[in-house]
């Protein structure tokens, strides 16, 4: 799969992303309101299990790269977890290098996936938690139409602290 934009190229993860893929979960900075840099060993995992070809009712992650059209320099990932029955919802993720963060290239990335989610999938709803206080991809998800329906207390474990989610989610008739 190939999604383009703009200013990116998305493209499914494949066995050369290796180097990116290390980069952006050992990167403390992008890693921050996601969890402690996970050991090598989760980290082949992960990757591993995201290398497996995706359709709309896989049970894995469908991973993408995040890619500059004018240099190829890949600059990030994203990605969809789908709960297609019965629900015909997706939940979506991202993770950007952070010396690429703050350009846009996440808002971008995430309207090409929504849309593609949306018109070729025919997801009815796409969700996505988010750290409380993790304002940066709050603004993404609020850029791309994504409202706030409430926030899970002491959802999520974070580096032995427990954290609240904010809960976003988008209809596929939202405008």
């Amino acid at each position: 799969m190939q999604l383009i934009t703009e200013r990116l190229q998305l493209k499914n993860l494949q066995a050369e992303d290796w180097q990116l893929f290390y980069r952006v979960h050992t990167d403390k900075s992008s890693m921050e309101y996601i969890s402690a840099v996970p050991q090598m060993a989760d980290i082949r995992q992960r990757f591993s299990d995201r290398l497996a070809p995706w359709q709309v009712t896989s049970f894995h992650m469908l991973c993408l790269v995040v890619r500059l059209k004018s240099s190829g320099e890949a600059v990030g990932l994203i990605g969809t977890n789908a709960e297609w029955a019965p629900y015909r919802q997706a939940e979506v993720g991202y993770s950007f290098l952070s010396e690429h963060c703050g350009q846009g290239y996440g808002t971008e990335a995430l309207a090409a996936l929504t849309d593609y989610l949306f018109e070729h999938c025919e997801f009815h709803k796409i969700k996505a938690q988010v750290v409380e206080g993790n304002w940066p991809s709050r603004r993404v998800l609020e850029k791309n139409g994504f409202q706030l329906e409430g926030t899970l207390r002491d959802n999520y474990l974070l580096r032995g602290e427990w954290v609240n989610d904010w809960v976003f989610g988008r209809l596929k008739n939202d405008v």
